[in-house]
């Protein structure tokens, strides 16, 4: 007897070194392979760039099921990411992850994620980051404001300190109230990103909300005959295997964080 497939909703979380780690075991394609040969929707928020890794099975399971990507790209000076985000992968090789999934097919939308206020929120520095998408074909951008929670908040007031010190007092008023900043610094940056994704055809929207690939006479392949990076158990392919768990529970789809 067949074990019924739950499509629960979850979610991973993960930091840069989750990026390493999955790099030498290869957990992501067994994973998004059973969620293929199941018909499981899920969507897959990154800013690393070893997703294109599996890209072969990101176009079968968007074949068969909706597939979500989200890219974090909160900026794209470079001076500001080798400093607050070392050990990432730079903005520009995020946009070229936006690019290629594009040109699969497979919509990708930006979050633009931290805008770090009085370092990359000038009217110049927003622009050229929501151009930067537009130019790369993400489907939305969407804006999320730096917000501090503990632990976080020490390390960056002490990177502050040592490479912005004129900041200091400003941060400590702007988060005098906790993790988030106020509520009119969110307004007025989601509104000047928003402005901007519409002057450059990208519309303000969340994330990239799960959707499927339907490439016009082009079959999903996917079993192990077709050389996929991490095929399912099953020999007959991913539609094959989905109609097969076509009963099963359908409580929301799976959310994948690889940052």
């Amino acid at each position: 007897m067949e074990c019924s497939w739950a499509k629960v909703h979850t979610s991973q979380d993960g930091i840069a070194s989750v990026q390493r780690a999955e790099g030498r075991y290869r957990l992501m394609p067994g994973i998004l392979a059973a969620l293929r040969d199941r018909a499981n929707p899920f969507s897959i928020l990154t800013k690393g760039t070893l997703i294109l890794r599996d890209l072969e099975l990101l176009r079968q399971a968007a074949g068969v099921t909706d597939v979500g990507v989200s890219v974090s790209v909160g900026f794209t000076d470079t001076e500001l990411w080798r400093t607050v985000e070392p050990g990432t992968p730079a903005p520009e090789r995020r946009l070229e992850v936006v690019r290629t999934l594009a040109a699969h097919g497979i919509g990708c939308g930006v979050l633009m994620a931290p805008v770090i206020p009085f370092l990359g929120d000038r009217p110049e520095q927003l622009r050229a980051t929501v151009r930067a998408i537009a130019a790369a074909g993400a489907t939305s951008v969407t804006p999320l404001v730096l917000h501090l929670r503990p632990g976080a908040r020490e390390w960056f007031m002490s990177w502050l300190g040592q490479h912005h010190p004129y900041l200091v007092n400003r941060y400590e008023r702007l988060y005098a109230e906790g993790v988030y900043a106020p509520k009119w610094y969110q307004r007025r940056i989601t509104r000047q990103v928003h402005d901007l994704a519409r002057e450059y055809g990208i519309g303000p929207t969340r994330a990239e909300m799960p959707h499927r690939l339907r490439p016009a006479g082009h079959p999903v392949t996917g079993s192990p005959d077709h050389g996929s990076p991490a095929s399912g158990p099953s020999s007959s392919g991913p539609s094959a295997s989905a109609s097969r768990h076509s009963d099963a529970s359908t409580s929301g789809p799976t959310q994948l964080s690889l940052l």
